[in-house]
């Protein structure tokens, strides 16, 4: 058997705790599966006298991360402190620097800095991995950079915030308002520190970033994902999208076109027969389609102890069996960077409105879509709420621009009371 494999694990939160568990517990299985012993030389975390229900006594304690990603006595850098900045990414580079191969879970860490920090990583030669960044434990990184090596890939979509789904799904079920289920889930602990992250689809827009350049061969582009998170739907919304067959989702695309590179995270309509509609709570699902698999789905937990901490352990088996590749699955020197192309490809749209009880109201805003080149496909007028009366309309497939034209011209009809919402319907 080889030389045992030292690890030195940087960030001891739920996440850390999970790979110190999975190498207690499954020390001989990992050996016989990687032919190497898999060992812990040293830790480091914020506070060495906080109870995590394990004993560290066996290992080093550093207080200094940097100190522990270039310690003589590791082979592998295990990053899971998080954050784009500060610690986390000096310790990253100083692994990389130091000879270290290196295993994060930091979405952020990647989506911002991955290309330089792959760069870094293959100019030394040594391992990045970060199968944990994405999706928690579902192997959809190792998907798209091995399983799917065949394919040229098409479109990759899915729901990539468990907390999100959460809320949309808690909301539709027990007929709450986001405010409420928000209130819920932030006393649940179901959101981060900043839940902006969560809600407004930032975290979820990380991961998209870093599947895109896997995906497509370019450059991670975070900044080039139109975002918008969930807070402004409401539960008429999913009550309504529910009477038409429909679920909402806090949804990231990204594909090819003409113009160039299409990244988005923003709540969408999917059919709900379809497996992104039938996904309930705060699981992970990931769709990948390539020309020669056709569409190929995963699903699972995209976050806890356990999936993430599998994730991780993933990749530091791979690197004990002395796999290797590039980090983004083309060496990065030749990843390409793009245009970036907002959503052109036309789609049908669901759009609410409330009316005022005007007579000719429902005329001018079907001759205000008209004008515009939006052609209805069904439409529904609930019941009148004392001077106004909501109404809901489903688009043909048109496209953003086109939609964005017509709702600037309804706010000039003088029948509108607030302001419409549109929601893009999505093929799954």
């Amino acid at each position: 058997m080889s030389a045992p494999l030292r690890l030195g694990i940087a960030g001891l939160g739920t996440v850390g705790i999970g790979v110190l568990r999975i190498i207690r517990q499954h020390a001989a299985l990992l050996a016989e599966r990687t032919g190497r012993e898999i060992t812990i030389t040293a830790v480091s975390a914020r506070d060495k006298s906080k109870d995590r229900g394990l004993p560290l006594d066996r290992y080093v304690w550093e207080d200094d991360p940097v100190a522990l990603a270039t310690r003589e006595d590791i082979d592998v850098f295990v990053e899971l402190i998080g954050g784009h900045e500060g610690p986390a990414k000096d310790a990253v580079e100083a692994a990389l620097a130091a000879g270290k191969d290196v295993v994060t879970a930091n979405k952020a860490l990647l989506a911002i800095h991955g290309q330089a920090l792959a760069e870094a990583a293959e100019t030394a030669g040594r391992a990045l991995r970060y199968e944990a960044a994405v999706a928690g434990g579902i192997p959809v990184i190792k998907s798209l950079a091995e399983g799917l090596a065949g394919n040229e890939i098409t479109r990759v979509m899915g729901v990539m915030n468990g907390s999100c789904n959460y809320i949309l799904t808690r909301m539709e079920s027990a007929g709450l308002s986001y405010a409420e289920v928000f209130a819920e889930a932030d006393g649940l602990g179901y959101l981060e520190a900043d839940p902006q992250l969560d809600v407004g689809g930032i975290d979820a827009a990380h991961k998209l970033a870093i599947l895109s350049s896997l995906a497509f061969g370019t450059v991670i582009d975070f900044d080039g994902i139109t975002l918008e998170g969930i807070d402004r739907v409401s539960i008429d919304d999913i009550h309504a999208a529910a009477d038409m067959g429909y679920k909402i989702k806090l949804l990231g695309v990204a594909q090819k076109t003409g113009r160039g590179l299409e990244q988005r995270m923003q709540p969408c309509l999917v059919p709900d027969s379809s497996p992104l509609g039938q996904l309930d709570g705060g699981t992970n699902m990931v769709v990948l389609e390539g020309d020669a698999v056709g569409q190929i789905v995963l699903r699972g937990p995209g976050a806890g102890e356990g999936p993430t901490a599998s994730a991780v352990m993933g990749d530091v088996c791979d690197i004990a069996r002395g796999l290797r590749g590039p980090v983004l699955g083309k060496p990065a020197t030749t990843l390409t960077s793009v245009p970036r192309a907002h959503a052109d490809l036309p789609a049908p749209y669901y759009l609410r409105m409330t009316l005022e009880d005007k007579p000719g109201a429902l005329a001018k805003i079907a001759s205000v879509l008209g004008d515009a080149g939006v052609s209805i496909d069904r439409m529904r007028q609930y019941g009148h709420e004392d001077t106004t009366a909501p109404v809901l309309i489903v688009t043909h497939k048109t496209t953003p621009d086109a939609v964005t034209s017509a709702l600037a011209a309804m706010q000039a009809t003088g029948v509108l009371s607030g302001n419409p919402v549109a929601l893009r319907i999505e093929a799954v």
